[in-house]
């Protein structure tokens, strides 16, 4: 069933629904997928690799807000030093090759020029079937790069050409990018527990 699939008469209501939606969202995701990924991000940030990450609309606001994080936040007081980018963020190039050549085009244009083998892709894509999130993948994984998805809806191409890919089973656009932005969250400061050089210093970075 679709949410909402009712007209909420009372916030008070809706916000419970919400809430809902937002334990359902939770419970489902694979967890093992999910450690899985912190491990990939940790290790290739100590291999000195680089992370690049892409997403349109509100899935390029989170993926800006992952590298913000991951630079700011999960390098503070560790012995880790990520070199991380968003590919969302320079407008210029992004509406030159949307102008030029295509739309599809405006992600994978980039990874095919800074990306190198062992470097991660990691697209966040509500409905997972974006045409420039796929081409993306597609040529990231040309390269021998690794490639990470965070989609919802049904998963989406997005999901099944990824190497790893956290899937939320939900239609709702904000429930699943709330739990994407939550998800970053989260990995950024594991990633930060697990490379602490003091542990004295857990909660002294205001994320």
């Amino acid at each position: 069933m679709k949410f909402p699939s009712k007209i909420h008469l009372k916030l008070n209501e809706f916000v419970k629904d919400y809430a809902y939606e937002m334990q359902k969202a939770y419970d489902s995701i694979d967890l093992e997928e999910l450690d899985e990924i912190a491990s990939l991000l940790i290790n290739s940030i100590k291999d000195k690799k680089k992370i690049y990450t892409c997403g349109n609309g509100g899935s390029a606001a989170i993926s800006e807000h992952f590298v913000c994080d991951f630079l700011k936040g999960s390098s503070t007081g560790t012995d880790i030093s990520p070199v991380i980018h968003s590919l969302s963020s320079n407008i210029p190039t992004l509406t030159a090759v949307a102008n030029d050549i295509d739309y599809e085009s405006v992600f994978s244009f980039s990874v095919e020029r800074y990306g190198e083998k062992g470097d991660i892709l990691i697209c966040v894509s509500s409905s997972g079937n974006s045409p420039n999130i796929v081409k993306a993948i597609k040529a990231a994984k040309t390269l021998g790069m690794i490639t990470v998805s965070f989609v919802g809806f049904s998963g989406g191409k997005a999901r099944d050409e990824s190497d790893y890919s956290i899937y939320i089973p939900n239609e709702n656009y904000g429930v699943v990018e709330d739990t994407h932005h939550s998800l970053m969250h989260i990995l950024s400061q594991y990633v930060r527990i697990k490379t602490l050089t003091d542990e004295e210093d857990l909660g002294n970075v205001v994320f």
